[in-house]
């Protein structure tokens, strides 16, 4: 790899210097570089400036990302192109390879989060944020829409049922023991879900409807930090995606039927009235304007007419042909692409290596050493000392003398 830098470097210096008196320095660049060595012609004109770099960091999923790339490329017509990103060992001090990525399963593999961690370090727009995905959960998020106006059902966080080895009864002593179940449930009511508190994709989630049953499948879960929430026996259920914060598209959901039936989703632009779309779409985007979630959805249970947030910390959310239909599957698609499009047109700003620098609201100002202006504000004239008796006369004469010459 570093050989590869190497010739690198030294072809651009030589082609520089060749160049630097022509009518076109640049032209035939990338094509000559192609043969320096192991670095690609892609590399060179994204270092040139000719073109832009999209990375895509995927899992299982084929369809969405896979046409995610062909609208990207072809849209940008070889100024801004998109790829799979290999990964291997990465070097803590390597340059950024990617203008852009798209993250899809960081959340899953800490190798992907740390790598993302480092790509945004070096100035590479990351979506989403890997800081603050790192730092979330789900009961902050009900917590935080609360605070927001958003309505949520009422929730309560559990302590774990079991811990790591070395975790010991002295480890624990902050823990109320027994916990009062009866008081949980008087708060929360049954019935009620029992799920993880960051977890995702309805893994780890039961229904309860007596403590018996509470208890029970909280003794199977394990080191598992979870939540129980109060069950909303809806009569509308919908799924959201958020695209850019702004862009929503409400779609009609029934989380009782099975992954890929074909019978979750809905294509019915008239399934909310209007004024409760417009709730809708002013909660979700309150939510992930709040948690600065660039891809995003945002599931309501609607009862009697109010939209209960039930789940919106979904940064990397179901996007496949088989999953969503045609329809959704094509929206969320262009939607991203513009998003791309978007961001990279924007102006970048210099980074600030904070850790509040990565999330909101962003602080008034991190400097440590007061402006001008604020230090004469704190100035203070020193008092002019008292004068003696008697010595006011003899100064008065001393005066004299002196402008009689």
């Amino acid at each position: 790899m570093s050989a590869g830098i190497d010739r690198f470097d030294n072809t651009l210096c030589t082609a520089l210097s060749k160049r630097a008196n022509t009518s076109r320095p640049f032209a035939g660049f990338a094509e000559s570089f192609a043969a320096a060595g192991s670095i690609r012609k892609s590399d060179y004109e994204r270092t040139l400036g000719l073109m832009k770099k999209v990375g895509i960091l995927v899992g299982r999923e084929k369809t969405f990302p896979d046409a995610l790339i062909r609208n990207i490329n072809e849209r940008g017509n070889g100024s801004i192109v998109a790829e799979y990103i290999t990964l291997g060992g990465v070097r803590h001090d390597a340059p950024p390879l990617y203008d852009l990525v798209i993250d899809r399963i960081s959340h899953e593999v800490p190798f992907y989060r740390a790598t993302l961690k480092r790509m945004a370090l070096e100035g590479s727009i990351v979506i989403n944020n890997p800081f603050w995905w790192s730092a979330d959960d789900k009961f902050f998020n009900y917590s935080l829409a609360r605070k927001l106006g958003v309505a949520v059902p009422r929730t309560v966080l559990l302590p774990q049922k079991d811990y790591i080895a070395g975790i010991t009864g002295e480890s624990l002593r902050n823990l109320e023991f027994p916990l009062d179940w009866q008081g949980i449930i008087d708060y929360v009511r049954l019935p009620a879900f029992l799920k993880p508190f960051d977890g995702g994709g309805w893994k780890n989630v039961s229904k309860v409807n007596t403590l018996e049953e509470l208890i029970a499948e909280y003794d199977q879960s394990g080191t598992l930090c979870m939540t129980l929430q109060a069950s909303v026996e809806f009569d509308q259920f919908v799924r959201c995606y958020c695209i850019g914060q702004q862009e929503v598209m409400i779609m009609p959901y029934d989380p009782r039927k099975p992954y890929l039936s074909g019978e979750q989703y809905i294509n019915d632009p008239n399934y909310l009235a209007p004024e409760l779309a417009t709730r809708v779409v002013r909660d979700v985007r309150t939510l992930c304007t709040a948690l600065g979630y660039d891809i995003n959805t945002v599931e309501f249970a609607i009862k009697d007419g109010v939209p209960y947030a039930i789940d919106f910390m979904n940064p990397a959310p179901d996007a496949e042909l088989q999953s969503v239909g045609e329809f959704y599957h094509h929206w969320v698609t262009e939607a991203v692409t513009n998003l791309v499009f978007r961001r990279l047109s924007e102006t970048a700003e210099r980074p600030r290596y904070r850790w509040d620098a990565f999330l909101n609201p962003a602080p008034v100002r991190t400097e440590a050493v007061a402006t001008v202006a604020e230090q004469a504000g704190r100035m203070v004239a020193p008092k002019a000392p008292k004068a003696k008796k008697g010595s006011t006369k003899a100064a008065k004469k001393d005066q004299a003398k002196e402008a009689s010459g």
